[in-house]
């Protein structure tokens, strides 16, 4: 809108206001300053004076209605050209009735457009009050309705987000630190809401935060990626670090006041899937797992030698399930000779080993020579406790150092890179007749239960090689 009669409009609340005293072009620059105040809002405005007669008219409401401010300022009351005539009394009645109301009256009808279409728009209308006090006009913001219903849905959406919502929604600044968190969130994160606000993402995650901090600076410099991503992350609790997987999905938040798009920041919603996750990585593990017994029985099956096929059942095994494997068969049980097939006893246990991966470069196990020397095994070894149990048993290093997770390794007899170990009883017709060890790297997590089930289910199937390998002696 602008501040002069001379572009349409007049500085007061009355188009005929006699010019004010003064040095020339003194209120210049005041009518300057209002007009482009007037002209950048976001709204349309207008006023009247008190006989109803438009005084002002900014460029957003001739954006809205097509009417200019030269064509506006100036007429009496809507009547003819912004409302049809019908309706004329009823709108300007209720637009005028706030002059004597108090506060802000709010409004919605429909006005006419300048080639003859119609708007449903909403307006707020409030008193100006002259120096003694009394209405001296009002003026009238109104904006489109549907732009008022998308923006009031944007506030509530924004509002139920950071609320309500079963997704984990975090708005982080260009420093890419947390700058509003919504609960599930904070939940997630392991802290309170307040707790999480301007710390490093770092300080909130053990692991994964590299990956992140990239999706997120990725997203500022480009833009939001076509479909969400699966993040495994380790979170920091006061129970310890939780593994995690987040479905997450990212949005470039850019500032609506700037002509040019001016980032402040990355919005990022991310579901926890953890649980789901882990049900589809378990059922491919089975599939991999079973169909690896699968090819394992089949090679076995065209092994003349048992002991060979022993071998070919623990190479099989090894893929993605360890990095080392032993197989070791009983010598002397109660000073009874055994030769891998004695009954079992109550006396001290000493084994052989039979087979071996190799401890340097990987390939394929080697059966031992038949020199029938005993492995020199410390009481409380893992797998002498394994024969003494005929029962799955399993280590590990912990939280060892290198240095002492070596010492640790050397110790049992075991490569000096094993960091986890777990022994499966080898039995065959009621009788053990030894223990596989199968070992991992500090690469590697440690053994699970659903591990010792399909080492016992390997375990078995070389037992069988072994018992028959003994047979045939």
């Amino acid at each position: 809108m602008s501040a002069s009669r001379r572009s349409g409009t007049t500085d007061e609340l009355g188009p005929d206001e006699p010019e004010r005293g003064g040095p020339e072009g003194s209120d210049g620059g005041g009518f300057d300053l209002l007009a482009a105040l007037l002209d950048g809002m976001d709204a349309a405005l207008c006023a009247f004076d008190v006989d109803g007669v438009v005084t002002h008219w900014n460029r957003e409401a001739e954006r809205i209605l097509g009417w200019t401010a030269a064509e506006a300022v100036g007429r009496h009351g809507f009547a003819g050209w912004a409302v049809r005539k019908a309706d004329a009394e009823e709108i300007e009645g209720r637009l005028l009735s706030a002059m004597h109301a108090p506060g802000r009256q709010v409004h919605e009808f429909a006005l006419l457009t300048k080639d003859g279409g119609r708007v449903l728009v909403r307006t707020q209308s409030a008193a100006v009050r002259g120096p003694d006090g009394k209405p001296a006009g009002l003026y009238c913001a109104f904006s489109e309705v549907h732009a008022q219903i998308d923006l009031e849905r944007s506030i509530a959406l924004s509002e139920a987000l950071f609320e309500d919502a079963s997704w984990g929604v975090v708005l982080v600044d260009v420093d890419l630190r947390p700058a509003v968190v919504n609960a599930h969130a904070a939940r997630s994160l392991g802290t309170g809401r307040t707790a999480v606000l301007g710390r490093p993402l770092g300080e909130l995650l053990a692991q994964g935060v590299e990956e992140l901090e990239g999706a997120l600076a990725h997203v500022l410099a480009e833009g939001a990626p076509p479909a969400p991503a699966e993040m495994w992350v380790s979170v920091r609790t006061p129970e310890g670090e939780k593994r995690r997987c987040w479905r997450s999905g990212f949005l470039r938040l850019a500032s609506p006041l700037t002509e040019e798009p001016v980032p402040l920041g990355v919005g990022w919603l991310f579901q926890d899937i953890t649980e789901s996750k882990q049900v589809e990585q378990e059922a491919a593990q089975l599939r991999f797992r079973t169909h690896q017994l699968h090819r394992a029985a089949r090679a076995a099956a065209e092994c003349e030698d048992p002991a060979e096929a022993a071998t070919v059942h623990l190479d099989f095994a090894l893929a993605g399930f360890a990095d080392h494997a032993l197989i070791d068969r009983i010598a002397l049980i109660g000073g009874e000779a055994a030769d891998g097939t004695a009954d079992d006893g109550d006396g001290p246990i000493r084994l052989v080993r039979a087979a071996a991966t190799p401890s340097g470069a990987p390939g394929p196990s080697v059966l031992a020579g038949q020199a029938g020397l005993p492995v020199r095994y410390g009481d409380g070894h893992p797998a002498v406790q394994c024969v003494e149990r005929a029962g799955s048993v399993r280590a590990s290093a912990g939280s060892y150092a290198a240095e002492q997770a070596q010492e640790w390794a050397v110790q049992r007899r075991w490569p000096p890179d094993s960091v986890h170990a777990l022994c499966a009883v080898l039995r065959s017709r009621g009788r053990t007749l030894g223990v596989v060890t199968f070992l991992r790297g500090a690469g590697r997590s440690q053994f699970e239960r659903t591990d010792a089930m399909y080492a016992e289910d390997v375990a078995a199937r070389i037992a069988t090689a072994l018992d028959l390998a003994a047979l045939g002696k």
